[in-house]
């Protein structure tokens, strides 16, 4: 009981008066809302333990996709060391199973994301780490160029940045992206690059191992012989072409380059075909639209210059192709990473 004054009159108060919501706490009571605070409380744990569970969970996910890159990055790594120091058989066999575990870690990430991984830079490049060895196949069968080291090179450093750079969750694809044209659209490119790299790895070749008059280095047997490569393989005996490719390394990279250029040329063209159907134009001047018409008129200048210069100067011919890789390595990397283009294919936020 409790005495109170009300205009001077004096009131008396019994514990039902003061009780109120939060409960008497003299007396005990349990009311309606503390109940509902305990209960809330409850469900909060409940939930706390639910996002714990489940962060392990991812955790564990993410952990079993990286050791298959990082095991797959050593497979590549001893296939090139291998094939290098002239076991070129026991080579083949580790790229294979190289091959074989890129492709698991591609689908267990497309499994992970319910959608073909290709959204981002982490999923282009576990793309690129399994397109290497049927591109390297394709190649040996078809266009009689083996340059087996180059392949198990570029999937060792197109998988090297998707290991240890960019993160690996998974994302629902913005309303942009859901579109036929966007699967399509990325393969094309990134098969385009696989080759484009490998004619940049034959260039690099032709620059490092075409011997030239009164000059000695690597043009030299000694020079070829540290690099891996075997003189016998060609008619002569010198000139070596680098471990067991029967054509010239100029005249492989143009191969390569004439194969890379039309998928390149593809993938712009579906480019603006999906620009048209998401955005209301088939040309936007974003800086990725930009960077990727100036790769492909690179390329385009390459054909140009040794339809006009033919094989008289091979070691230029070589430096174009360079440039040209250079150019897209500038599209695919910079400009999707750097806040200095922002745009609607950037990868910076």
């Amino acid at each position: 009981m409790s005495l109170m004054s009300m205009g001077g009159t004096p009131m008396l108060l019994g514990p039902q008066t003061r009780n109120d919501a939060f409960g008497d706490p003299l007396t005990g009571r349990m009311p309606v809302l503390r109940r509902a605070r305990t209960l809330a409380l409850r469900r909060a744990r409940r939930i706390s333990w639910t996002n714990t569970a489940r962060k392990e969970s991812m955790a564990i996910k993410y952990t079993m996709q990286g050791l298959l890159i990082y095991v797959t990055m050593a497979t590549y790594l001893a296939a090139f060391a291998a094939t290098v120091a002239g076991r070129r058989r026991p080579g083949q066999r580790l790229f294979g199973a190289g091959f074989l575990l890129a492709v698991v870690a591609y689908l267990y990430r497309w499994y992970d994301s319910g959608h073909v991984p290709l959204q981002n830079l982490f999923e282009v490049f576990l793309f690129l780490g399994a397109a290497c060895y049927p591109i390297w196949w394709f190649c040996r069968r078809t266009l009689r160029i083996d340059g087996a080291w180059a392949d198990m090179l570029i999937g060792f450093i197109v998988l090297f940045p998707a290991g240890f750079v960019f993160h690996a969750q998974t994302m629902q694809l913005p309303p942009a992206l859901q579109s036929w044209l966007f699967v399509p659209h990325v393969a094309v490119y990134m098969l385009s690059y696989v080759f484009m790299a490998k004619a940049m790895f034959q260039a690099f070749e032709e620059l490092l191992t075409t011997p030239k008059v009164g000059r000695t280095g690597l043009g030299s047997p000694c020079g070829t012989a540290a690099l891996g490569c075997d003189g016998k393989d060609t008619p002569e005996g010198g000139g070596a072409t680098y471990l067991g490719s029967p054509l010239p390394p100029e005249q492989a990279t143009y191969e390569l380059i004439a194969i890379g250029f039309p998928l390149l040329t593809l993938g712009l063209v579906l480019g603006s075909w999906w620009g048209k159907l998401a955005w209301g134009d088939y040309w936007g001047w974003d800086p990725k639209e930009l960077w990727s018409l100036a790769s492909w008129l690179v390329y385009l200048g390459y054909f140009h210059w040794r339809y006009m210069f033919g094989k008289r100067r091979p070691r230029l011919n070589s430096l174009w192709a360079i440039l040209g890789m250079t150019a897209i390595i500038i599209t695919l990397l910079w400009v999707n990473l750097s806040r200095l283009f922002p745009g609607l294919h950037s990868y910076a936020t």
